[in-house]
């Protein structure tokens, strides 16, 4: 344990900036307690706390521009890589992505402050075509906010994070297994969290070729298109598709069968919202089996704003 504290005390900063990389980055490091106890024990020597703020906020904005340039070269498909690689289970979904469609890129500043948003948001300003100057803009005030949020918790619980850190010190050389079984409780419970999540969205799925036949022989179900306007706008939408990104929207169109696609990885926004109609009175509703990904590979026709 003294060889830890040591480590921070000599190297904090740079424990810092590499936690709040590998946090932001989308690996699950808590990298808010290495800001705080950092914080703590400068406070404690009489050290300016700033340049922890300031480390911290520059990691922060690097980890995002990374997602931020990715969703601007590369699209939908880094934001579906965000989606397969995040623990948390409302990362991808409805909620997500319409909070970002509502208040652009804006929402970066209370962004860090929402589990599973933080990396996708970044990414979807990418994607959208936001202006650098304009991104590092507002993700900085976010990332300055976030960062100082737990600078004031080291600050104000320094006596707290000290009798702790004697706690831990009694534990003698116990405390840094503890410290890393704790680490791995946090990991298991995010991934068991998403593991319940997903398996609360398993449904039936429809298959692009029976969508397809039900299309063509004149039965349509209601076709419900869960996406961002942007998405839609840069892959066009499946033939008689309508927008739809709530329940109440939904619910607003009542039909006797309805389909509804995303393009998430498990079809996971379209089976939210397909789970959340269904418990409002609609019977027969089922995801889109591999989303619009799926439709267009086996490139099946679809419409778009220029026809």
């Amino acid at each position: 344990m003294d060889s830890l504290l040591h480590l921070i005390a000599v190297y904090g900063l740079v424990v810092v900036f590499v936690t709040v990389l590998l946090d932001q980055g989308g690996i699950p490091v808590p990298a808010y307690p290495a800001i705080i106890v950092t914080t703590a024990l400068a406070v404690m020597d009489g050290k300016s706390v700033w340049p922890i703020l300031a480390v911290a906020t520059v990691a922060a904005i690097l980890a995002d521009w990374v997602w931020f340039t990715g969703g601007r070269r590369f699209g939908n498909r880094i934001v579906r890589l965000m989606c397969r690689l995040s623990l948390s289970p409302d990362s991808c979904v409805i909620r997500t992505r319409g909070a970002f469609a509502k208040y652009g890129v804006a929402s970066l500043i209370i962004a860090k402050f929402v589990p599973g948003f933080a990396a996708v948001a970044t990414t979807l300003a990418g994607q959208s075509g936001t202006r650098t100057r304009t991104f590092l803009f507002f993700d900085g005030i976010g990332a300055a906010l976030w960062a100082g949020g737990a600078v004031v918790l080291g600050v104000v619980f320094h006596d707290a994070v000290d009798d702790l850190l004697a706690d831990l010190a009694d534990l003698g050389h116990m405390a840094l297994p503890a410290l890393l079984a704790i680490v791995a409780a946090y990991i298991a419970w995010k991934w068991g969290r998403r593991q319940w999540f997903l398996r609360q969205l398993r449904m039936a799925r429809v298959s692009s070729a029976e969508l397809a036949q039900m299309i063509d022989s004149g039965n349509a179900p209601l076709i419900l298109d869960v996406r961002a306007e942007a998405d839609r706008r840069s892959t066009g939408w499946i033939p008689g598709a309508v927008f739809a990104s709530t329940p109440e929207e939904a619910m607003a169109m009542p039909h006797q069968t309805v389909v509804v696609y995303c393009d998430c990885p498990n079809e996971v926004s379209a089976a939210v919202l397909a789970l959340a109609i269904r418990k409002r009175g609609f019977r027969n509703v089922r995801p889109l089996a591999g989303g619009v990904s799926g439709w267009l590979a086996e490139g099946r026709a679809v419409e778009n704003a220029a026809v």
